[in-house]
């Protein structure tokens, strides 16, 4: 396992520029051109919880077809965690967000 338990260990590409995000609460960093997949995966165990009682979530197709790994902006707004690039400042909610929310 990566750093503190992560799923992923970064090996490559470190020399990228660092992004401040706030994942659950908790401030997370990750690169510059990570998606907010990377950066969950990077910074803790799995991408969320199924809505549907089946386990945890870390991605799976990985290219925005699958739908399996929504999450929110603390604000409500949902995002694809495979394909939505970070940015400084994000804030994300992986837990407790009601599935479907559009908005």
């Amino acid at each position: 396992m990566g750093v503190n338990g992560a799923r992923l260990k970064r090996v490559a590409e470190t020399g990228r520029a660092p992004v401040s995000l706030v994942i659950d609460g908790t401030p997370a960093t990750a690169l510059e051109g990570d998606t907010l997949l990377t950066a969950v995966l990077t910074n803790g165990r799995q991408l969320r919880v199924s809505e549907f009682g089946d386990g945890v979530r870390s991605g799976f197709c990985l290219m925005g077809a699958c739908q399996d790994c929504w999450v929110y902006t603390e604000e409500g707004g949902r995002l694809r965690a495979c394909s939505t690039p970070v940015a400084e400042g994000m804030r994300i909610v992986t837990r407790g967000a009601t599935w479907p929310r559009l908005g």
